[in-house]
C-alpha cells in the first residue's frame, strides 16, 4: 500500500466519527430549538390540542430522543434526509435543487481568491519591503477586516445600482450561457472572494518570502537564471504548500458566508433555502441543510488533506 492510500484510509477512518458527531450535535441542537413542530405545520392556525398531539405520535415527535435519533441516523443511511412537515416535499429534493448554486458560487469564489491571493502575495513577496509590498500589505489589512455582507452592499451600491454594470440579484443556469451565468454570480462570488483573497495573500507572502531565503534561490539566481524561471517553476510550486492546509478552512468559511450572500443577492441556494426554513419554523428543512453543509466542510478538508500530501513530498516520505 502506498503512502498516499495510507494516509487516505487513516482520513477516511478518522471522517466516520467525524460525520456521526456531526449528525449527533445537529440532530440534538435542532430538537432543543423553540420551536414546536406540530404548530408550524398549522402555520399558527387554530388547530385544537388533541390534534396538536395528534400530529406530535403520527410524526413520532412524542418518541424518547436515543429512538428519534436511531430512527434518524438509520434514514440517512437510506439516503432519506427526512419530509418537510409544512410543506410535505422530501427535504433531500430541495437540497437537489438549491446545493448546485451553492457549490457554484462557492467555486467561482475559490477561484477569484486563488488567483488574486497568488498574485498579489507573490508580487508583495518578490518586492519585499518596497512600496508594491507594503501597499498590498496595506490592502490586504483593510480586506481581512472587511465582511462579505459590507463588500456586498458597497458592490451593489457601485456597480449594480450605481453603475448597472451588474444585476443586483437573481440566478441565470449555466445551460442559458456562460456569460449571463457569469454576470449573475460576479458580484457574490468576488463578495465572497476578497475578504478569503486578503488572508491568503499574507499567508502566501510569507511562505514566498519564507522559500526566497533558501540556499537553492541563491544558487539559480547566481546560475543566472531568470527570476520569472526561480519563482514560476521552484518558489511557487514549494510555497503553495503550506497556504494549502489554510484552503480547507476558508472554503469552510465561504460555505458559511454563501448563507448571507445568496439572502442579499435573492440566490435561490443553500443559504437562502435554510433562512427561509428557519423563518417557518421548519425543523426538518434546517437540519438537512446545516448537515449538508456541515458534511460538505468534512469532505472539502478530507480532499485538502490528502492534496497535501501530495504536494508534500517530505510528509508524503515520512508516511
Amino acid at each position: 500500500m502506498t503512502a498516499v492510500a495510507r494516509m487516505l484510509l487513516r482520513r477516511l477512518l478518522l471522517f466516520v466519527p467525524l460525520v456521526l458527531g456531526v449528525i449527533l450535535f445537529v440532530f440534538v441542537v435542532m430538537r432543543f430549538a423553540p420551536t414546536d413542530p406540530a404548530l408550524a405545520a398549522f402555520e399558527g392556525g387554530n388547530a385544537t390540542a388533541e390534534q396538536l398531539e395528534a400530529f406530535r405520535e403520527a410524526n413520532g415527535l412524542n418518541d424518547p430522543l436515543p429512538v428519534r435519533y436511531l430512527h434518524f441516523v438509520i434514514d440517512l443511511l437510506h439516503g432519506d434526509f427526512g419530509t418537510s412537515l409544512i410543506t410535505r416535499q422530501p427535504v433531500l429534493d430541495t437540497i437537489r435543487t438549491a446545493l448546485p448554486l451553492t457549490v457554484q458560487l462557492t467555486a467561482l469564489g475559490i477561484v477569484i481568491a486563488l488567483t488574486v491571493a497568488t498574485l498579489l502575495g507573490v508580487t508583495a513577496a518578490v518586492f519585499r519591503d518596497r512600496w508594491p509590498d507594503q501597499l498590498i500589505r496595506l490592502v490586504s489589512l483593510v480586506g481581512v477586516a472587511a465582511p462579505p455582507f459590507w463588500v456586498a452592499l458597497l458592490l451593489i451600491q457601485w456597480l449594480a445600482v450605481g453603475r448597472g454594470a451588474f444585476p443586483t440579484g437573481g440566478y441565470v443556469n449555466p445551460s442559458e450561457g456562460l456569460g449571463p451565468w457569469l454576470n449573475a454570480l460576479a458580484l457574490p462570488a468576488i463578495s465572497l472572494a476578497l475578504p478569503v483573497a486578503a488572508q491568503m495573500t499574507r499567508i502566501i507572502r510569507t511562505s514566498v518570502v519564507e522559500e526566497l531565503d533558501k540556499d537553492y534561490v541563491r544558487t539559480a539566481r547566481g546560475l543566472g537564471l531568470p527570476p520569472l524561471v526561480v519563482v514560476g517553476r521552484n518558489v511557487l510550486r514549494n510555497a503553495l504548500v503550506n497556504p494549502l492546509t489554510v484552503l480547507g478552512l476558508r472554503i469552510g468559511y465561504m460555505l458559511g458566508g454563501a448563507v448571507v450572500i445568496e439572502t442579499m443577492f435573492a440566490l435561490p441556494g443553500m443559504g437562502q433555502n435554510m433562512i427561509q426554513a428557519v423563518g417557518d419554523g421548519d425543523i426538518a428543512k434546517v437540519q438537512g441543510f446545516v448537515l449538508t453543509i456541515a458534511i460538505g466542510f468534512l469532505l472539502v478538508n478530507l480532499v485538502v488533506d490528502v492534496l497535501y500530501l501530495i504536494a508534500n513530498p517530505r510528509l508524503r516520505t515520512a508516511s
